[in-house]
């Protein structure tokens, strides 16, 4: 489905679709969905009978990913309330309302909070929409000069971004152009539940093939934290989809399985890339790992690793990226993360001494480390972000996603971060198998291999990572609403004990012991 953008200096973005049928009206409800959820407003205008209600209908059942769900009109109730995975739904006809004060007592003004609302007859509501939604009108075909040849059925809906929706939409048309380059214009829009970042996916499925579309608008940098710089930059975050489109053309390189891209606007954010699948390394509910797939991920860190990669990689003709330093202070912003967030949410206040001194210890801790001979460290390299492609062969059985933040540092950190595993618990024999393995493949690839160096090596990995996430988690709850990450906190918390138990990090086990509570380290 082509998007014909029609710009009006001064005025929203805006967007006319002609929809020859009821199908074509859900599919476009259905794209509409993976690209606006909680806290968005979609307004519905158009005369009676130009088919809002039956929009409104589709682009819940889209939401839901449950084509049966029933969705009753909001007539006479005037608000309906949806739960479903994504979020809440909340779907209003103000058509009976007569004044604006009516609507207080709907509770209007908290409905967008946590939800997606949906407005029949907006202009009931008058001055108390959000400056920030999406407006669609609807109105018959017959009649206009994109009717001719089109049945009764037939309608044109003008979609009019308003506020900062009119930057969104205007992404929405440009990845459609994209979708279209691709091969995939009459594929399915199925949202895909996203990581902890503001990327969106939305997986486009065609008969006998499918692809994704990431969706990665450039981020505003946050407020300076230190030396001016948000924390962003700090810690050498990726801002936009270039360092991902490097790293992808670089793992693919090596002969590694990373997404083949399809097509890009690199300053929209926006690419087409191969669908790997959705068979993970790990299987079952709860999830386990499944260790033949542990044990080839594994190998291809060790392989990566044996290797002189370059440190600076390519994006598109004539445009570089050079990977960042994963240097002492990005390590030790990132821990912070513990002390800001983690530790308060348990009651716990540091004062500059004792802040100071846990950066001294850390930084002496580092230094050595650090100044081994980095390599590209993919920094999320864990369950989530590996596939399983059994019809490949060798270490192209393992499929790589999300590695935009990459950087250059210390080998351990990315064995780690597979075999203490944030989100699925690796059995301690497990995780034992996994780095012994490694060890091996990289003294057959080097006899001087620092096998010694390794080990407390892959402990301070440990312990910063396991710091790190703690804050992390503590603040997708604190500050984003994000719940769900908290029951993760204590196998982090047994993986810290863990690292902090090496008998070369007795320094930093003491400081942890007389802060954190003693049951935080019950390995």
């Amino acid at each position: 489905m082509s998007l014909v953008i029609e710009r009006l200096a001064g005025q929203p973005v805006a967007c006319r679709v002609v929809l020859q049928d009821l199908a074509a009206t859900a599919r476009l409800a259905g794209w509409l969905s993976t690209w606006f959820g909680p806290k968005d407003t979609i307004t519905l205008t158009g005369d009676l009978g130009a088919g809002k209600t039956e929009f409104a209908r589709a682009l819940i059942r889209a939401f839901a990913e449950e084509p049966g769900v029933d969705v009753p009109s909001p007539t006479f109730p005037i608000l309906i309330s949806y739960d479903f995975p994504r979020g809440r739904v909340v779907h209003a006809d103000l058509y009976r309302i007569i004044e604006t004060d009516e609507l207080d007592e709907l509770g209007w003004d908290e409905l967008r909070e946590n939800a997606l609302l949906l407005v029949e007859w907006p202009d009931r509501a008058d001055d108390r929409l959000p400056t920030d939604r999406l407006d669609v009108e609807l109105f018959h075909a017959a009649g206009t000069d994109f009717g001719a040849g089109l049945g009764p059925e037939a309608r044109v809906a003008i979609l009019t971004g308003h506020g900062s929706v009119g930057a969104r939409l205007d992404r929405f048309q440009i990845a459609d152009g994209l979708i279209e380059q691709s091969g995939f214009a009459a594929a399915e829009r199925v949202f895909l539940q996203g990581d902890a970042s503001s990327r969106s996916y939305t997986r486009l499925v065609a008969p006998g093939r499918s692809a994704i579309l990431m969706n990665a608008p450039r981020q505003p940098d946050g407020p300076p934290l230190r030396r001016g710089l948000p924390y962003s930059q700090l810690v050498h975050l990726a801002e936009d989809v270039k360092p991902f489109v490097a790293m992808d053309r670089a793992l693919l390189a090596q002969g590694l399985s990373a997404p083949l891209l399809y097509s890009a606007d690199l300053d929209a954010g926006l690419l087409v890339l191969e669908d790997l699948g959705r068979e993970g390394v790990v299987a079952g509910s709860p999830a386990a790992p499944v260790p033949e797939r542990y044990h080839a991920a594994i190998e291809v860190l060790a392989a990566l690793h044996t290797r002189n990669l370059p440190r600076t990689l390519n994006v598109a003709p004539r445009v570089e990226r050079a990977l960042p330093t994963y240097d002492v202070a990005a390590m030790l912003t990132e821990i912070d993360l513990m002390l800001d967030w983690y530790l308060p949410a348990r009651g716990i206040r540091l004062d500059g001494v004792v802040r100071e001194e846990f950066h001294l210890l850390w930084r002496s801790a580092l230094n050595p480390v650090l100044a081994e001979p980095p390599t590209w460290v993919l920094r999320d390299y864990h369950s989530p972000n590996l596939i399983w492609l059994p019809e490949r062969e060798g270490l192209r059985k393992v499929g790589l996603i999300d590695f935009q933040d990459a950087v250059m540092g210390p080998a351990a950190y990315d064995v780690v971060s597979l075999a203490q595993d944030a989100r699925v618990d690796v059995p301690e024999g497990l995780e034992l198998q996994l780095v012994s393995h490694y060890v091996k493949l990289r003294r057959e690839a080097d006899p001087t291999f620092d096998v010694r160096g390794f080990a407390r090596s892959y402990a301070l990995m440990g312990a910063q990572r396991a710091s790190k996430i703690l804050g992390i988690f503590t603040r997708l709850n604190d500050r984003d609403g994000k719940p769900h990450y908290l029951r993760h906190l204590s196998r982090i918390r047994r993986h810290l004990a863990r690292c902090l138990s090496h008998q070369d990090l007795g320094s930093l086990r003491s400081w942890y012991e007389s802060v954190l509570p003693s049951k935080d380290f019950a390995a």
